[in-house]
């Protein structure tokens, strides 16, 4: 048995949520080159773009950790979900953005119950491997 194929499902499919999100943030730091083009100060705006294509490329390198199974994918993501757990509360409540801070919170939530769920525990701390 190779030690890709022990990694558990959930890890994967937790990975695939987290590199979209990396995807997402990708797209949104695009999305601001772009508009610095009819932007009044573009350097700044080129500045956002950079920190957010950053920020983008570790989430979705962790995202990609977890899907080729690798463990030190599995802290950042909890991370970053932990994280957009707050700014889903703030959509829901003082943004007033109650459906996309319900969505985002469950897309959140339902990642770290991937990255929390015993399988995924036990690939984590190694477990399973000292059984070998």
């Amino acid at each position: 048995m190779t030690p890709q194929s022990k990694v558990p499902p959930a890890v994967r499919a937790a990975g695939a949520l987290t590199a979209l999100q990396g995807l997402a943030a990708l797209a949104f730091a695009v999305a601001l080159v772009v508009r610095a083009f009819s932007a009044e100060k573009a350097g700044e705006v080129l500045g956002e773009a950079a920190y957010f294509a950053v920020l983008a490329a570790g989430v979705l390198a962790a995202g990609v950790g977890l899907v080729l199974g690798r463990h030190w994918g599995r802290t950042p993501a909890v991370v970053v979900q932990l994280l957009l757990l707050g700014v889903a509360w703030y959509m829901y409540g003082p943004s007033g953005r109650q459906l996309w801070g319900s969505l985002l919170g469950v897309y959140a939530v339902g990642t770290l119950v991937l990255l929390f769920t015993n399988p995924v525990r036990r690939w984590a701390l190694g477990v399973d491997e000292e059984d070998e």
